[in-house]
């Protein structure tokens, strides 16, 4: 903090003895050496709290950072999972009418003979009761 040598030292000692006398100079001296050590307990609390709060402000930063990271990530995944669901679903119910899948008469294979295709979800007894009620 100072930069005080051994001639420096001697020489406000051989002041202070001069000003002050050798009853009243041991008094001063210690007087002196608490305020001195009372500012050196105060700079060192001062850098203290300010090192405390350059690495609360470190932290803070390094939080944000991983923050932003973890929101980008689950931003990430939600749209993949968005994706891969959207790409899964059927798609979206159309004004057009559907499309009649089934073959028709010119594409069938030679020597198919057109037979009526049955539901497969029809059963037995369905067909049981129109046969009757004819």
């Amino acid at each position: 903090m100072f930069d005080i040598g051994f001639f420096e030292l001697l020489l406000i000692g051989i002041v202070g003895l001069l000003v002050l006398g050798p009853e009243r100079l041991p008094k001063a001296a210690r007087t002196a050496g608490l305020w001195i050590g009372r500012v050196k307990r105060s700079v060192s609390s001062i850098q203290r709290e300010i090192t405390a709060q350059l690495e609360a402000e470190e932290l803070r930063q390094k939080l944000a950072e991983q923050q932003k990271k973890l929101d980008e990530g689950v931003n990430r995944v939600r749209r993949d999972v968005e994706n891969s669901f959207n790409d899964s679903s059927p798609p979206p119910a159309s004004s057009e009418p559907p499309r009649d899948d089934t073959p028709s008469h010119d594409d069938r294979p030679a020597g198919v003979p057109d037979v009526p295709s049955r539901r497969p979800d029809a059963d037995a007894s369905s067909v049981d009761k129109d046969s009757n009620a004819r």
